[in-house]
C-alpha cells in the first residue's frame, strides 16, 4: 500500500458510501487502524497523514476547485475522493506534479476503472494548465460564504463565529486550518515542569512554558512524543486545561469533577490537591470509568468514582464540596481545527439541542456546592447557546454569582467577566469556562 492509497481508505471510511458495509471511522481511528497494518517508514506515515487530513478538511475548498472541471460528470464516490486528494496534494502541498497525476490516476484504475481512470488524468492535466487561483471575495455572494469557501468551513459556523468574534472572523478561519498546538500537563506529585522539559529536551523535543497555566508545557509541532508520560505528564489542550486553572483547588479541599471522561482534568485536579484533600469523579461511560481509574492509580492520585449520570443528581443530598468542575458534553464547535471530520459531522442545531442538558448538569451538581465555594463550568464551545446563555439563565434563578478569574486571563475575558478562548489562535482550542461562586 502507498502513502497516497492510506490517505484514500482514510478518506473513505470518513465519509462512506451509502453502500459501504464498512463501518464510519473518525480520521485519528481510521489512520491508525489502516497504518499499523502495514511497514510504512516514518516520512510515508506523515506524508500519508497529511493527505488525508488536509483533504478532509480541505473538503468545501477541493470541491470549489474541482467544480469548473468537473460540472455534473463525477457526483460522489472514489472517484471524486480521488480526485480531491489529488487536488489537494496539487494545492496545498509541495508537490511534484507529475509524480502526483501519475500516482492518482492509477489509484482510480485499481478502485474505478479504466474510464473512470482517464477521467481524473483529464482533469487533472486540465487543472494544472488553467493553474486556478485561490477563492476570490467578488466571487461570492456574501462575506460568509467567501471564508467557508475559502477556508473550507460549514457556512453557519462561519456565520456563528462572526456573531461571537466580529473582526476576529477571518483570523479564527484561517487559525482553525493549521495544526493544533501540542500540550502536556506536568503532574506535580511526580516531577516539576522544569524536569521534565529538561528531560524531554535531552531527547530533542523542545517545550515552553504555558503564559496561562503553571503545569503546562507546549511542544513544538514536529515533535513525537508517546500518548502520556507513565503519570509523569499526559497530553491534554491548554485551554482545557485551563478549566483547572480557573477553578483553583488547594490543598486539603473537597472536590468534585463531574463529566470526568477519560481524566485529564481530574488528575490535573488531584495533582494541585497534593494528596490534600478529597476528589469525587462522576462518570457515566464504564468504558472511560476503567481508563480513568487506571490512570489515576499510574499518576498516583487518589480519588472516588462515581458511575452514573449526572443529570439524575447520582450524589447523597448531604454531599458537599469546596469545589465544584462541571466539564459538560457540548458542541465541540471548539475544537473543529483538532478533529479533522468535525467541522462536517456537527450540525448548526447541536448547541440548542445540548444546552438542555448543560442547564441540567448546572442544576443537579450546584446543589452540593458549600456557601462561599467555587463551581467552574467549561465548554469546548463557543455557541452561545451553550455557553453565555446557560450561565446567565442560571444565575437569574439561584443564589450564585459570578466569580473571579485570575489575572493571566485578562486578555480572554468577555464583557461579563468570563473566559473564552477563540478557536485556532496561537494554536489553541475554542472553550468557554464560567466560575460562579454560592453567595454565603
Amino acid at each position: 500500500m502507498t502513502a497516497r492509497e492510506l490517505a484514500l481508505r482514510v478518506v473513505r471510511d470518513v465519509f462512506p458510501s451509502p453502500q459501504s458495509r464498512n463501518p464510519e471511522r473518525t480520521a485519528q481511528a481510521s489512520f491508525d487502524y489502516h497504518a499499523r497494518r502495514e511497514d510504512f517508514s516514518h516520512r510515508d506515515r506523515a506524508f500519508a497523514a497529511e493527505l488525508a487530513y488536509g483533504a478532509i478538511k480541505m473538503r468545501r475548498a477541493l470541491d470549489w476547485y474541482l467544480e469548473p472541471f468537473l460540472g455534473e460528470r463525477v457526483t460522489e464516490g472514489v472517484t471524486r475522493e480521488i480526485l480531491r486528494l489529488a487536488v489537494y496534494e496539487l494545492v496545498y502541498t509541495r508537490a511534484d506534479e507529475h509524480a502526483t497525476v501519475f500516482e492518482f490516476v492509477n489509484l482510480a484504475k485499481r478502485y474505478a476503472h479504466r474510464g473512470l481512470a482517464n477521467l481524473v488524468n483529464a482533469v487533472l492535466r486540465s487543472f494544472l494548465r488553467k493553474r486556478p487561483a485561490e477563492p476570490q471575495r467578488e466571487s461570492f455572494g456574501t462575506e460568509e460564504e467567501f471564508f467557508a469557501t475559502r477556508y473550507s468551513l460549514p457556512t453557519w459556523l462561519v456565520r456563528q463565529w462572526r456573531e461571537v468574534f466580529g473582526n476576529e472572523l477571518e483570523r479564527i478561519c484561517a487559525a482553525v486550518d493549521d495544526p493544533p498546538q501540542p500540550a502536556l500537563v506536568v503532574n506535580s506529585l511526580k516531577a516539576s515542569p522544569q524536569e521534565v522539559s529538561t528531560r524531554l529536551r535531552s531527547t530533542g523535543v523542545q517545550t515552553r512554558r504555558s503564559p496561562f497555566v503553571d503545569e503546562v508545557l507546549l511542544v513544538e509541532r514536529s515533535a513525537s512524543l508517546p500518548a502520556n508520560g507513565e503519570g509523569e505528564w499526559w497530553m491534554q489542550s491548554e485551554s482545557s486545561a485551563m478549566a483547572v486553572d480557573v477553578l483553583g483547588p488547594q490543598p486539603g479541599e473537597i472536590v468534585l469533577d463531574v463529566c470526568s471522561g477519560r481524566g485529564n482534568k481530574a488528575l490535573q485536579i488531584g495533582a494541585r490537591l497534593a494528596r490534600e484533600g478529597t476528589m469525587t469523579c462522576i462518570e457515566r461511560d464504564e468504558r472511560k470509568v476503567r481508563m480513568l481509574a487506571r490512570r489515576l492509580e499510574e499518576a498516583e492520585v487518589i480519588a472516588g468514582i462515581v458511575t452514573g449520570d449526572a443529570t439524575d443528581d447520582v450524589l447523597s443530598r448531604e454531599q458537599r464540596f469546596d469545589r465544584v468542575l462541571i466539564d459538560a458534553p457540548c458542541s465541540g464547535v471548539g475544537v473543529v481545527g483538532r478533529h479533522p471530520e468535525a467541522r462536517w459531522k456537527k450540525q448548526g442545531s447541536d448547541g440548542e439541542r445540548l444546552a438542555l442538558t448543560q442547564r441540567a448538569l448546572l442544576a443537579a451538581m450546584s446543589r452540593h456546592l458549600y456557601p462561599g465555594g467555587a463551581l467552574v463550568y467549561a465548554v469546548c464551545s463557543t455557541d452561545p447557546r451553550e455557553t453565555v446563555e446557560v450561565i446567565d439563565s442560571f444565575l437569574a434563578s439561584d443564589n450564585f454569582e459570578r466569580g473571579l478569574i485570575p489575572v493571566a486571563y485578562e486578555s480572554l475575558l468577555t464583557e461579563k467577566g468570563d473566559v473564552l478562548v477563540p478557536p485556532g489562535i496561537e494554536g489553541r482550542d475554542g472553550f468557554y469556562i464560567a466560575r460562579i461562586e454560592r453567595r454565603g
